[in-house]
């Protein structure tokens, strides 16, 4: 971020004076250092810089505070920090969050009103609930339904949009198939722990070689190194916080291809393409494979919530849980309660064309040569010059 500014008078606590060699004595260009043990103690410094972290929880779990005003209040207690206990200028402070500002703005919000957009007019138009119906169309099985939706559909949302829309998204998604709004958002904030590293287009990846100095690419590949992991554990865990471990083994094999299917995907491209894509193309990819298996490959049993429509006439049940979450039937129960798609396959491809042609235009947008040359189009013309008269690189 901002670093050095040109000032003139005395230099503030905790700065460095630098002299240009073509610069007159009288102005000077200061360099801020950040100390990150200004208080003497690790474990007090670690506590006040975690000040803004619980004031923005604080209020918004605890006090029910608006969003909008938890941020200011937290961005107002990260700049106060850096002033008085970090010794940072406070024309550094101001600059800093500029920059900050814009950066959320024309790095970031862009690309989630742009997807919520993208959502809104599925809803409207009614193709929202064509793809609800679609999903419900795959399978029954809930534990089957919620890998589909919020494991799958949510990487690629992710990936896509990032910041929060794939949990609502996802839960409105959730919701429509019929799962209450608290098992909705819970299982989307489980499923989102996979893929968000590569959130809104890689804006992570982006913003972490931008503090650190180091290659993008190197970062990229080694994250793509170790969440294939998580990759793998986190559907069985989503599974598992609906159903028993026995009853999560009864799909193991659906889980196996979901986690594998997005963690090889996932390690791929992080280490062999680039940091943009890792979360669509593997939201995509596990959506594909997973359909796939489930046209060979079905549950012996459909796990349903206990609140759910149940096949009519209502045969007993194969087995009550002791939860009382859900219920199972077999699956040949179901075979008679599937009614035809009052969609043709056509309105199915129609509904989800939009965020098909959204994977495919990001998809183009981050190929090298396509990236290169929209930001040399879109460059402008102008050059910057750096204090020492030579203009600055890119």
């Amino acid at each position: 971020m901002f670093s050095a500014l040109d000032l003139t008078g005395a230099i503030p606590a905790g700065c460095v004076q630098y002299l240009p060699n073509n610069s007159p004595a009288k102005d000077t260009t200061v360099h801020w250092i950040q100390t990150y043990d200004p208080l003497g103690h690790w474990w007090l410094s670690t506590l006040v810089a975690s000040l803004p972290i619980v004031v923005l929880f604080g209020l918004l779990a605890g006090l029910r505070v608006k969003p909008h005003l938890c941020a200011m209040a937290a961005t107002m207690t990260a700049v106060l920090i850096a002033i008085l206990v970090f010794k940072m200028p406070v024309v550094l402070a101001v600059m800093s969050f500029g920059y900050g500002v814009a950066f959320g703005m024309l790095k970031i919000a862009w690309i989630v009103v742009a997807a919520v957009y993208l959502y809104d007019i599925s809803v409207d138009t009614g193709q929202f609930e064509i793809m609800k119906e679609s999903v419900a169309r795959i399978t029954p099985d809930r534990r089957l339904q919620v890998l589909l939706v919020a494991f799958c559909f949510g990487a690629f949302i992710e990936g896509a949009a990032g910041f929060g829309a794939p949990v609502a998204i996802a839960s409105a998604f959730m919701i429509g198939l019929g799962f209450k709004p608290f098992h909705a958002a819970a299982l989307n904030l489980i499923a989102n722990t996979a893929p968000v590293a590569w959130g809104a287009i890689g804006t992570p990846v982006h913003t972490l070689a931008a503090v650190t100095s180091l290659p993008e690419s190197d970062l990229n590949a080694m994250i793509g190194r170790i969440l294939p992991f998580t990759a793998v554990i986190v559907p069985f865990w989503l599974v598992r916080t609906m159903v028993s471990w026995r009853e999560t083994m009864e799909v193991a094999p659906a889980i196996l291809v979901v986690g594998f299917s997005f963690a090889i995907t996932q390690y791929f491209w992080s280490n062999h393409v680039d940091s943009n894509l890792v979360d669509i193309v593997a939201g995509v990819v596990s959506i594909v494979a997973t359909v796939a298996f489930l046209r060979f490959w079905k549950p012996k049993k459909i796990w349903r919530f206990d609140y759910d429509a149940q096949p009519v006439p209502l045969p007993p049940p194969s087995e009550k849980f002791s939860d009382q979450m859900g219920v199972e039937w077999a699956a040949n129960e179901f075979d008679g309660f599937s009614k035809p798609s009052p969609h043709t396959t056509g309105q199915v491809i129609k509904a989800w064309m939009p965020f098909a042609i959204l994977s495919l235009f990001v998809l183009v947008w981050g190929l090298p040569a396509v990236k290169g040359a929209i930001n040399q189009a879109t460059t402008p013309a102008f050059k910057v010059y750096l204090p020492d008269g030579k203009p600055r690189p890119g």
